[in-house]
């Protein structure tokens, strides 16, 4: 489960199973059955995050343990022990630094192919800016380059990191099977692929007698996958709805179509639970249509990802199926089976059941169809504030997917009574908000944070407590999953004595959020604000999102005038910025830089410089307990080489290191006050960490 960045391996290793992984590691080798493994990174700090070098640590320890019975025994019902004959570490080249060396092993790459009409490396450095989530785009490079690798255990090579490995049909046998294929290849013609069917049959029937279970099954898809595409084959099965609910009956359009000259011979659908025989010719690019409404199995489950289906806690999700570990999805198990029969072989064709639709800009849309619950039920916000008279209220969303005629919704809490709505009639697509008090005369406990559960019960006594959660972006399909419907309660111990604030967007986070829920007035400002000084005074505090001055080119024009308000008065509070790309490098009133420097540990320990400052003090006492349990790091980028008009407040740093007092400077500037910090308040606030939500009531108030 990410935890965020950390430094090195051992902070990596309090977080994440050592040994957990390594068996996960030795399972998929033994499920793969590689020859060779390759290390991206090295076990060190020269990889640069510590998740890094423990991949290389977690690869090492499984090469010397995937050959061994006696390690991973459960695993061995599944799949044979099995041994690669050496593990290398590919080395690289990151700006000015580098890995390799000149006694390692180098191999050239990135050879041009005519067929693609480029290199490969210009091709990985496409692949690779598909990267979206991290602004991970690459030079798409063409020419030959050098990649070097070093052998980190097993057999040594000198002419080819295969060297001592038979990697042709030799090894089950079969060099017949493999001299058949090279023959296939040098014929083949890319214009005419079907004229190959013949000799690629006469394969099929050899790789049909192989004894070796795990090169069977893996060369037998691969030929008739290779079979199919030299025919011209293609099926989709679809419907006009994306999602449906176990148990329901849906029509579906099933389109077939063979393109090459080989008579192709549709001889029976499997359509998920019932048979249908055809026997159809299927005539040379001739499109055929069957029309089918198909039930859904009752058992089926939910769409979403196998490792998100249980709760998980600590640093591993729960694998219900532990057969599925490694797996990059879950297997989609809702198909109709096409059977083909081509010069007298069957081959049996899984098609998936569909959503499909027309989109004006993208055109055809074809995503998997997505199983839904009867009803998904969630709190409009996770995080609630308890009034001043203990009351606890909330909005429940919840959506249907299925008619429930009678629906009770139940919300109960840890430490509150539960309250109990009746007769609520849900019907499919359609929302409801549903708005519930827990009283404070019946709340168990007075004063202390709460957490509140919700769920429904209705269709044939079931309970539906599950909320749905969906990640669309145009370049991947569309994901869900779902968690169980929680918020989490804060009893307000912080005071604020500023009530207006103006907000400047940033990457995104959901401190705006959180301020309108703790009772405070927030603007999001826009170019119109900045025309004159004047227009910013109504606010009592000005906060900038995280690594706004990276994604808003108008900071240059709009910090001066932020400066001026802070002059006259003004309090402005900046969120952490990053070096690259900066709009402008005038970050603050007075001159600062930026660093990489940051505090990964989400623990570590927090000194302050200046108790005294009012910061610290008022309206909130800040204390060290203000520090306990802040979730993924303290914070990051913090600023370095200050003018001395700034002052710190604190000082910090992860093990092993040198401390860090950039986390926070403040400075007041005229009749004003200016903060930058780097701390992680965009983590903390939406998590309910009470401490950082004083702290940044503190920055806020400091004018006031």
């Amino acid at each position: 489960i990410d935890f965020g960045f950390s430094k090195t391996f051992d902070e990596t290793f309090k977080h994440w199973s050592k040994d957990t992984l390594t068996g996960d590691a030795v399972w998929v080798m033994r499920k793969f059955r590689p020859d060779v493994v390759i290390c991206r990174f090295p076990p060190d700090s020269r990889a640069g995050h510590g998740q890094h070098a423990a991949s290389a640590i977690i690869a090492a320890n499984a090469y010397k343990a995937v050959g061994d019975k006696n390690q991973f025994p459960e695993q061995l019902k599944y799949y044979a022990e099995w041994q690669p004959k050496r593990i290398l570490f590919n080395a690289y080249r990151f700006g000015s630094f580098s890995t390799t060396a000149d006694d390692m092993f180098k191999l050239r790459v990135g050879q041009y192919e005519p067929l693609l009409g480029e290199g490969t490396g210009e091709l990985a450095g496409q692949s690779r800016s598909v990267h979206k989530s991290q602004g991970a785009g690459t030079p798409s490079v063409p020419g030959v380059q050098t990649e070097c690798f070093k052998l980190v255990d097993g057999e040594a090579f000198n002419n080819s990191i295969f060297d001592g490995i038979d990697i042709t049909w030799g090894r089950v046998g079969r060099q017949d099977i493999g001299e058949d294929l090279r023959i296939i290849s040098e014929q083949f013609d890319f214009k005419h692929p079907d004229a190959s069917l013949t000799a690629l049959l006469a394969v099929r029937k050899k790789i049909l007698t192989l004894k070796d279970k795990y090169w069977y099954t893996q060369k037998l898809a691969e030929v008739d996958q290779v079979i199919l595409d030299c025919t011209g084959f293609m099926a989709e099965l679809y419907a006009k709805q994306p999602q449906a609910v176990a148990g329901e009956r849906l029509p579906f359009t099933l389109h077939v179509i063979a393109r090459g000259k080989t008579p192709i011979y549709l001889k029976s659908i499997n359509w998920n639970v019932e048979d249908t025989s055809t026997d159809v010719n299927l005539n040379v690019d001739t499109l055929i249509t069957f029309e089918h409404k198909i039930s859904i199995p009752g058992n089926t489950p939910i769409t979403q990802p196998y490792w998100l289906s249980d709760t998980h806690s600590g640093g591993s999700f729960t694998i219900p199926d532990a057969t599925r570990l490694g797996m990059p999805e879950t297997p989609n198990e809702l198909n109709a089976t096409v059977d083909l029969n081509i010069d007298g072989q069957i081959l049996k064709v899984k098609v998936p059941l569909s959503y499909k639709k027309l989109d004006p800009v993208k055109g055809d849309v074809v995503e998997q169809l997505r199983i839904m619950p009867y009803a998904s039920v969630s709190f409009v916000s996770n995080l609630l504030i308890a009034g001043a008279d203990g009351n606890i209220h909330a909005d429940i969303h919840v959506h249907g997917y299925h008619e429930i005629e009678s629906a009770t919704l139940e919300v109960t809490g840890e430490k509150a009574s539960g309250v109990k709505i009746t007769g609520l009639h849900i019907t499919p697509s359609t929302d409801t908000i549903i708005p519930v008090t827990i009283n404070a005369a019946t709340a168990k406990t007075q004063g202390t944070d709460n957490y509140l559960t919700a769920f429904l019960t209705g269709f044939a006594q079931a309970k539906y407590a599950l909320s749905e959660h969906v990640i669309q972006y145009n370049h991947i399909p569309t994901l869900q999953y779902f968690t169980m419907p929680y918020a989490k309660v804060l009893v307000k111990d912080w005071k604020c004595s500023v009530k207006h604030i103006g907000y400047i967007e940033g990457a995104g986070d959901l401190i705006p959020s959180f301020l309108r829920l703790a009772g405070l007035d927030v603007d999001i400002l826009k170019e119109s604000d900045f025309t004159n000084v004047a227009k910013l005074k109504k606010y009592d505090a000005i906060i900038s999102g995280i690594r706004a001055v990276n994604v808003e080119k108008r900071m240059a024009a709009w910090l001066p005038v932020l400066f001026q308000y802070v002059q006259d008065g003004g309090t402005l509070v900046m969120q952490y910025n990053t070096q690259q790309d900066l709009a402008t490098t005038k970050l603050g009133p007075y001159p600062f830089s930026l660093s990489n420097d940051r505090v990964t540990e989400e623990d570590a320990k927090v000194d302050f410089v200046d108790s005294n400052s009012k910061i610290l003090n008022t309206p909130n006492k800040i204390t060290q307990d203000d520090f306990k349990d802040w979730v993924q790091e303290r914070g990051l980028y913090f600023a370095t080489k200050w003018d001395e008009h700034y002052k710190p407040l604190f000082s910090m740093h992860d093990a092993g290191e040198q401390p860090l007092t950039g986390g926070t400077i403040y400075a007041q500037v005229g009749k004003g006050n200016y903060i930058y910090t780097s701390l992680s308040f965009s983590r903390q606030l939406p998590a309910g960490n009470k401490g950082a939500i004083r702290l940044l009531m503190n920055m806020l108030s400091v004018g006031h």
